[in-house]
């Protein structure tokens, strides 16, 4: 980290500089902990920090009467017991209210004009954001509350009564991930229920003693996945793990308070985002400097600002959003400038910036709205683009603004047209402190001119590289693939050299059509695989192609969707590029900016992008042009489709390389010479987080870009960083290796599946709980690294070879030819042990049955009174889904296994075996055999019959099965059928809100056999959803 000298002064960092672990400073007691010790010692070492412990207050009642005691103390007033009621019922605990209403009570509805009985009103504050230090810290543990389920919490830390922090403990060794399931449990369980004040929780925390994590409380399906849990960390970014170290700091009441009125956001779309240690600890910074420079007086210098350098990918737009936020409330500061680049705006981003800034964001370079913005007092946030702010600055000569103390926030301090800004922003405003947000910045090795980041912004104020990034799982790895499949076209691919790259021969080796075709046919031969949607109906990641120019966009285009033009499935295409200045570049690499103007181009480029948009308005039914409104739309409604995964592979030149963030990418075909700062931009665009089943970027590389990718890795981390940055080879995945970053053993893929060949040859034999526990280990030990495996060509070519006859010569040649492999692969390949398809189904099935066994297991016992501990398996359910089949295929196998077969009683075992390996279609299993058992297959002549058929036999089953459990269980027709048709719409039952109690006979809820018929109606109608979704019909 840099030294910070303009000013002597306490800067009250709440992510530390500096901080000794507890374990350094006292020697550990060696004993056994149990998880009720754990918690004991927690709660005395906050009431050592000066929360108050509250063992008595286990119950609703009980924290409602909490709450009234500390707001009453908070707004110094006194409720009567009418007014305390109407308050509740009108505000604190309004009963229509759910948790994304809860949570804006804390970040944007805090203070209600509550009017007392006597007619007076006062204004009653939830928390105090001003002066944190009067709200009041409380804990609490084992409270408990009924849903769904009863559930029992551990600890509770409530802020003014309000409980806003929950936290789960397990035993040191047990795995972490079981208490994030814990709690996501309880979020579906009782969390939510009628009235239920749990609704106001933002972060929940989870540690077995060794490792603590913090998360924000979202039900959003894409953001509550094990993935975005995060440690706390020193502002060297070295983690802070142990509970102790946790407690001492996390937990310390400043630092608590400040991460949840300060550092958290709740964006436009509902979201709840909590920061992380070093995006809190890049926006401290930047707040101390604008801070200490003004009061020396030293603005309009590198040394009233700074840059921090957050890897790509690592959520640079929110932190420096929040900066720029939270810069507005320095009462010296008349205007902040936060300035994104105009290709950076998305339809989400625009939408978050109009809320604080309307007019100033649109992609026009018109700046009236601008200037407007500028002019208004109630406004201290201006959202603009560098363009836009470019051109008022040029156009104005003499603004009001020139003179005041303003502050400008660079989101991408990358982008070559940062340059001319620059200076002109020097020239004309007198007191401005500067700030700029970097992935990639420009060193003296990579710079073209004299201008490095450091030298227009100022020193680097925070640093998180990509190693930390990886090594906090907050960013994937890459794995890079230079595919050498045309060796007539291989020197030219190896070719490094720019001059003779750019020369006119060289280009039209590259664009030879036969590249070209062969480069599309292994595009759409491995695409599924790499996309990991080689399972029928797998949802899997989408890809995108940067090449090297218009020409070849072009070229491209028209032969992936030439050789697919006979295809069943083909994959959905698209392109955009535009206008390129040819601009001097500032750093070497980098890409160049394409215009949102593409009626700048020449006639032959902007008829094909007319073409390819034509093909998009038809894909979807859009009306988009080339003109530079309809342009921007396009621009937009593309970058929003692959987000969704509409679109399966996007052709780029160089739009989307920078700046675009769409987690459900994983690959990049590569046909263009990246460098630096270009192709570290380029390549992030794969290594979002998303859930376990993505586990890294595929980079697929039709060029040698080995070594300047290695320049590039060392040049944003050191010489070590291409072992953490660069995924492991295939030899390893397969044969074991030591993980650098963690020092375990890893074993390779041959010794996992030899380990279950001669542990489990029969999983009718899996009978006791601790064969059940060893195979449940094992089996998900085979599903991750087969997961990796995946996206390896040879490991695809391993499995291609399975279906072959290895003696037959015509057929070995043919697969030589396909997959590019030679008799010594082939050999290497035999001699590797893979499952057959049909023992792997028995296992995931298998699989499958203990973690339900184990569920109920689990939901019939008392906590602790276990035979074997299972805390520490972790079943691997995204990877399970990830390779779901679903019904239409299972349908077209019985259709074809039944033209081979012509067995029922074969043909029902096979399809049991196959359900139960699915987890989405195990509740079908008794449906599709009722359907198999009743029906004449014979008479089908295609798979569209079969499918048709048994859809509506099955809706007639599901019309059946519904008015049976009505009458049964004597409900509310009208109402049991809405809330039925909801919950198959939805695809789960929820207890949430009314609906439920509205479909029960008239009971009073004080009886106490209305809680257990809740119960059973709805496991019943849970049962029934899950057996009946994605049937369609009617109730």
């Amino acid at each position: 980290m840099t030294d910070y000298n303009t000013i002597a002064e306490l800067n009250n960092f709440i992510v530390l500089d500096e901080y000794k672990k507890y374990l350094v400073l006292r020697e550990a007691a060696a004993v056994y902990q149990t998880e009720s010790s754990l918690e004991r010692e927690f709660i005395q070492d906050l009431v050592n920090q000066g929360y108050e412990n509250l063992p008595k207050l286990t119950t609703p009642t009980a924290m409602l009467e909490n709450i009234r005691e500390q707001l009453q103390i908070l707004n110094d007033v006194q409720f009567s017991d009418t007014e305390w009621t109407r308050f509740c019922e009108e505000y604190l605990d309004k009963p229509s209210d759910n948790h994304i209403d809860k949570t804006r009570k804390i970040h944007n509805d805090y203070i209600y004009d509550f009017v007392f009985d006597d007619g007076h009103i006062k204004n009653i504050y939830l928390v105090d954001k001003e002066n944190v230090t009067k709200n009041k810290m409380q804990v609490i543990s084992q409270f408990e509350q009924a849903g769904s389920q009863a559930n029992r919490y551990d600890v509770t830390i409530l802020v003014n009564g309000l409980p806003l922090v929950q936290v789960e403990l397990k035993k040191r060794g047990v795995a972490i991930r079981e208490a994030f399931n814990q709690v996501n449990r309880y979020s579906k369980e009782s969390f939510n229920s009628d009235n239920s004040l749990f609704k106001y929780l933002q972060i929940c925390v989870i540690s077995n003693g060794t490792d603590s994590r913090y998360f924000a409380n979202t039900t959003k399906r894409d953001k509550n996945s094990f993935d975005f849990t995060m440690n706390w960390a020193k502002s060297d970014n070295t983690l802070i793990k142990d509970l102790k170290d946790f407690t001492a700091t996390f937990f310390q009441k400043n630092t608590l308070l400040s991460i949840l009125l300060h550092y958290s956001v709740f964006d436009s779309s509902d979201n709840l985002l909590v920061m992380r240690p070093y995006q809190i600890a890049a926006t401290e910074r930047i707040l101390w400097k604008i801070k200490s420079a003004h009061a020396v007086k030293k603005w309009r210098t590198t040394e009233s600002g700074g840059y921090i350098w957050h890897t790509t990918g690592s959520g640079k737009t929110l932190t420096s959003f929040k900066a720029a936020r939270l810069a507005t409330e320095l009462d010296f500061i008349d205007k902040v400038f936060f300035v994104v680049d105009r290709k950076d705006l998305d339809y989400q981003t625009m939408k978050e910036y109009q809320r604080f800034s309307p007019d100033s964001v649109n992609g026009s370079e018109n700046t009236a709205g601008l200037k407007r913005n500028i002019e208004k007092d109630d406004n201290k946030i201006i959202v603009t683009t560098i363009q836009k702010l470019n051109n008022l600055i040029k156009g104005e000569e003499d603004l009001p603004i020139y003179n005041k103390q303003v502050v400008f926030i660079f989101d991408e301090a990358h982008r070559s047209q940062f340059g001319e800004a620059q200076k002109n922003i020097n020239k004309k405003f007198k007191q401005y402190y500067q700030f700029g947000f970097t992935g990639t910045p420009i060193f003296p090795e990579n710079a073209l001119g004299s201008e490095t980041t450091a030298s227009v912004f100022g020193r680097e104020l925070h640093s998180y590289v990509i190693t930390d990034a990886i090594r906090d799982e907050k960013v994937l790895k890459f794995k890079v693939d230079y595919n050498d499949v045309r060796p007539k076209f291989k020197t030219i691919e190896m070719e490094q050299d720019e001059k003779k790259l750019t020369a006119a021969e060289t280009k039209e080796a590259l664009l030879h059509p036969e590249r070209i075709k062969e480069v599309s046919q292994y595009i759409l031969n491995n695409f599924r695989v790499k996309t990991h949607r080689s399972y029928i109906g797998a949802k899997g990641f989408n890809a995108m192609f940067a090449v090297s120019s218009v020409d070849s966009a072009k070229l491209y285009y028209e032969s992936l969707n030439d050789l697919q033009k006979n295809s069943d499935k083909p994959i959905k295409i698209a392109t955009i590029f535009s206008f390129a200045a040819n601009e001097e570049q500032s750093a070497i690499g980098e890409i160049l900016d394409e215009t949102f103007e593409p009626t700048a181009m020449d006639s032959s480029a902007k008829e094909f992008l007319t073409l390819a948009i034509k093909d998009y308005n038809k894909m979807f039914s859009t009306n988009f042009g080339v003109d530079s409104k309809e342009f921007q739309n396009y621009y937009r409604d593309l970058a929003n489709r692959v987000k969704k995964q509409e679109i399966d592979l996007l052709i780029v030149v160089g739009m989307f390389l920078t700046g675009f963030d769409a987690p459900t990418l994983n690959t990049l075909f590569v046909d263009k010479n990246l460098r630096y700062h270009g192709l570290m931009q380029a390549f992030s665009r794969t290594n979002r987080i998303y859930d376990s089943t993505k586990t890294f970027g595929n980079i697929v590389t039709f060029r040698n870009l080995e070594q300047v990718t290695i320049d590039a890795i060392t040049l944003f981390g050191d010489k070590n960083t291409k072992n953490i940055v660069l995924e492991k080879s295939y030899k390893e995945y397969m044969e074991g290796f030591t993980d650098i970053s963690t020092g375990e053993a890893r074993r390779g893929y041959v010794d996992v599946v030899n380990e279950l060949n001669s542990r489990f040859p029969n999983v009718d034999d899996i009978v006791t709980e601790k064969d059940k526990k060893a195979f449940a280990k094992l089996f998900g030990e085979y599903l991750k690294v087969e997961n990796v495996l995946q996206n390896y060509d040879e490991f695809t070519n391993l499995k291609a070879l399975q279906s072959i006859d290895i003696h037959d010569p015509e057929a070995l040649e043919e697969f030589k030819a396909t997959h590019y492999v030679s008799d010594e692969d082939i050999e290497v390949m035999v001699g590797v042990k893979i499952p057959e398809e049909r023992v792997i189904q028995d296992y995931r099935s298998t699989y499958n049955d203990i973690r339900d066994w184990l569920r109920s297991e689990k939901a019939g016992k008392d906590k602790g009174k276990d035979s074997i501990d299972w805390d520490d398996v972790v079943f691997e359910v995204d990877l399970l889904k990830s390779q779901e089949i679903n019904l239409d295929y299972i349908l077209e196998l019985i259709f074809e296994k039944n033209k081979k077969i012509k067995n029922k009683e074969i043909l029902i075992e096979d399809v049991r075996r196959l359900i139960r390996s699915s987890t989405g279609n195990r509740a079908k299993e008794t449906l599709i055999v009722d359907f198999i058992n009743q029906t004449d297959l014979d008479k089908f002549d295609d798979k569209a019959n079969i499918i048709d058929a048994f859809f509506s036999f099955a809706q007639i089953e599901q019309m059946r099965e519904a008015q049976e459990l009505i009458k049964e269980e004597k409900l509310n027709t009208a109402a049991t059928k809405r809330y039925i048709l909801t919950s198959l719409k939805k695809e789960y039952a929820s207890e949430n809100g009314t609906e439920l109690n509205e479909i029960l006979p008239k009971m009073s809820p004080l009886n106490p056999k209305y809680l257990v018929k809740k119960q059973s109606v709805f496991q019943k109608i849970s049962a029934f959803v899950e057996k009946f979704k994605g049937i369609g019909g009617e109730i």
